[in-house]
């Protein structure tokens, strides 16, 4: 497994192995990875609600959940606006670049800018499978002492692209585990997510862990001794 350089990068977006929408400028293309700019879009989490017994806390239940939605409150910017996290506050943001990977070959891992270190802003890093195509959905923490400011356009995180040593087929790449990929087609208004299947959810809900293994097992290709 190789990582792309700024040559390969270029051959790959010229070849269109790789693409991004709107396409990306010359401030983006690094040595060894293409930075990436935040968009115009920013969840806040909802963090209580009012009900019959009073003032009580959002208990976000990922197991259980329809919709990430419903945990989050959408915000979305206009030119010349900012957003403003607070001090110990985590938002989830989409990118501007919406990327296309085209390729068997080729994933990518989401990292933070040092940049974005260094203003104690924590930036979680994801995998890129093979064929993805979509906004990525980047979660922000801010981990100063002061509010800071994001401004849409920022270039607040990188991806580095690899080649992987064998094609992936489309079909097992839009595959996680068992059940169809849930984030491959995100938007910059949707978190794109869909609930883990029933089948899983059944067993972690009964903690019945040990029949979710031997229900599921890795099917391995035999090899000739």
């Amino acid at each position: 497994m190789a990582i792309l350089t700024k040559n390969n990068l270029i051959e790959a977006l010229n070849n269109k192995t790789l693409s991004f929408d709107p396409p990306i400028d010359a401030f983006q293309l690094q040595p060894a990875a293409i930075d990436i700019r935040v968009g115009w879009s920013f969840y806040i989490p909802h963090t209580w609600k009012l009900t019959e017994n009073g003032r009580e806390s959002v208990v976000a239940d990922y197991v259980n959940h329809t919709s990430l939605e419903e945990n989050f409150k959408l915000i979305k910017l206009q030119p010349k606006q900012y957003f403003e996290i607070l001090p110990g506050e985590s938002v989830v943001a989409s990118t501007l670049e919406k990327i296309h990977l085209n390729s068997g070959n080729i994933a990518g891992i989401l990292h933070p800018r040092s940049s974005s270190s260094r203003r104690a802003l924590s930036i979680e890093s994801g995998v890129i499978d093979p064929y993805y195509s979509g906004n990525l959905i980047i979660p922000i923490r801010n981990n100063s002492v002061h509010s800071l400011k994001i401004y849409p356009g920022e270039r607040m995180c990188q991806i580095v692209f690899y080649e992987l040593k064998e094609d992936i087929p489309q079909k097992e790449a839009e595959k996680h585990g068992v059940q169809e990929a849930k984030y491959h087609t995100a938007t910059p208004y949707s978190l794109g997510t869909k609930p883990d299947s029933k089948e899983e959810v059944g067993f972690i809900q009964t903690g019945d862990l040990a029949n979710l293994k031997k229900s599921f097992p890795i099917n391995t290709p035999k090899t000739d001794a």
